[in-house]
């Protein structure tokens, strides 16, 4: 199934089910009525699973030009970069959602605060990968010198560059070094 049609039928089975859930709640409250006190956590686990499979479903959208025009490592880099920040902005619209009101707002930022905070380095490097894979100041098999290691590369992903150097160790090189070191391309 290509991607724009999964995350379609994601977001239809998601609603279907939510609906079918609100369905079954208004029935159990007619025989149980304390039963609505536990319809928020089960719409709160299926909304994070259902955004899961949705922001997962997105992600293979968008880094599907990505990997045909740059390649396969340059759109896993972009998938997942858009699937962090897809679980990011998911908690805190859930978090907002259960709240209510000005709260919702203050939730959410602070989730967001802490969750780019959390996630700093990691989301560096990834998008420092990504400008490696799209600007390609060098490729696999060039021999470079760079955040203090010298080698020749052998793989470029999404957090490292893969690089062996004349001993035959493998070195890996967080992206965020090499975007921020000067970078010697050797011949």
């Amino acid at each position: 199934m290509n991607p724009v049609g999964k995350l379609a039928l994601w977001i239809v089975i998601y609603v279907v089910v939510m609906a079918a859930v609100q369905a079954t709640f208004q029935v159990l409250q007619g025989i149980y009525a304390p039963v609505m006190g536990y319809k928020v956590y089960v719409d709160i686990l299926l909304t994070l699973f259902f955004g899961w499979q949705i922001v997962k479903a997105f992600a293979d959208i968008v880094a599907y030009p990505v990997a045909k025009k740059q390649g396969e490592t340059a759109g896993k880099a972009v998938a997942n970069l858009v699937k962090l920040l897809g679980i990011g902005a998911l908690v805190a619209a859930l978090a907002g959602a259960v709240s209510g009101g000005a709260a919702a707002a203050a939730l959410g930022g602070f989730i967001g605060l802490v969750i780019g905070f959390a996630t700093q380095q990691v989301l560096g490097q990834s998008v420092a990968g990504t400008f490696l894979l799209l600007a390609r100041p060098f490729k696999i098999g060039d021999k470079i010198v760079g955040a203090g290691q010298e080698g020749v590369v052998e793989d470029i992903t999404a957090m490292y560059t893969v690089v062996r150097d004349a001993e035959g160790n493998k070195i890996l090189i967080p992206n965020n070094k090499l975007i921020g070191d000067i970078l010697k391309i050797k011949k």
